[in-house]
């Protein structure tokens, strides 16, 4: 049987870097059928998909970080944020090892470089509201939900300009010493052919419910400009938050019942998390892990009352009206304007 291992760089690295090119994202069993028809190839032999291993991969994706990496160019991997009540995003955990997912992703896309290859100016200014709506206005100390309704993210068409924070992508310079073009708003149609763009390039994932969320790739590809643009660390304003196991950005998942606390979890690394720890308690202040603070879209019940039977607006979603994690009384709505 012909070997899959792989040394070096060469025209099969280049080969499978193309592969990458042109797709958004790769899991690990397409990247065996790619690799096993580059090697196939190399080698004149007949290597099947199951000859390679995720050691072969390693090998690919390291040789290839090297010679990439003076590009600002990177191959990262992301674990999907898997949501326990969604069965679609929620495999059987004997196949979660499979679920890996891998990009090649710009490592210097601070204003959202990559997105300005395929959508104007007008569409950025868009997108970049539709993320401050995930990212500012749907996260605070009640609920971190970071993901917009289909209603909510066709709304914010209506708005013109940036919006409360500048991402260096909201004007066009017409000519040396003429004036930059404001961002104009966009149609209802408009918006929704970019948020279906969106999710067809890997860029936005879509719930069933109907809740938009950064994909991996998204999180993989703005890590450092979501960071950067949320987070206030000279002020104390960390929107942008961890998973306290695998340290990479958390968006689903679950938090600390401590609304000062930073510990949280992603719903895939609590299961072993809490088994090697040995204990349900959180990982930054030990306090007992209440497991009804969510983080996501579950962070908003649909329907749901408050105490005292008043269904309310929490201030969380404008659009959607409920209980925000079984908080919703009349400090928690106060601190509901609040943020972290």
């Amino acid at each position: 049987m012909a070997t899959a291992r792989q040394t070096g760089y060469d025209d099969a690295n280049r080969a499978f870097l193309q592969a990458f090119m042109a797709r958004s994202t790769l899991t690990f069993e397409e990247a065996q059928e790619i690799l096993a028809a580059i090697l196939s190839a190399k080698q004149n032999e007949t290597i099947s998909p199951e000859d390679i291993t995720r050691d072969d991969l390693s090998n690919f994706i390291n040789a290839t970080n090297s010679a990439i990496s003076p590009f600002d160019l990177e191959i990262r991997s992301h674990l999907p944020q898997l949501t326990l009540d969604d069965p679609i995003h929620n495999p059987p955990p004997d196949t979660q090892a499979q679920e890996r997912i891998w990009a090649l992703v710009n490592t210097t896309s601070d204003n959202l470089t990559q997105l300005a290859t395929t959508f104007t100016a007008d569409e950025i200014s868009f997108v970049k509201r539709v993320l401050d709506r995930m990212f500012d206005g749907n996260k605070n100390r009640i609920a971190e939900v970071m993901a917009v309704s289909s209603i909510e993210a066709v709304q914010q068409a209506k708005v013109s300009g940036e919006g409360r924070r500048e991402s260096g992508m909201g004007t066009q310079t017409q000519g040396q010493g003429q004036t930059q073009r404001t961002t104009q708003p966009l149609s209802m149609t408009q918006a929704e052919v970019v948020l279906k763009q969106l999710v067809e390039d890997g860029w936005f994932e879509k719930s069933r419910k109907g809740y938009y969320s950064l994909s991996p790739r998204g999180l993989m590809e703005l890590r450092g400009w979501l960071v950067a643009t949320y987070n206030d660390e000279e002020g104390g304003v960390r929107k942008i938050k961890f998973c306290a196991a695998c340290r990479e950005l958390i968006t689903v998942g679950q938090r600390c019942g401590n609304r000062d606390c930073g510990g949280r979890l992603h719903d895939h690394c609590m299961r072993n998390f809490f088994r090697v720890q040995k204990a349900e308690q959180c990982p930054v202040c030990k306090a007992p892990w209440p497991g009804d603070r969510f983080v996501g879209e579950r962070a908003v019940v649909q329907g749901g009352q408050r105490r005292g039977g008043n269904v309310r607006r929490s201030g969380v979603a404008p659009a959607t009206q409920g209980t925000v994690n079984g908080e919703e009384d009349g400090e928690d709505a106060e601190d509901a304007e609040d943020s972290d």
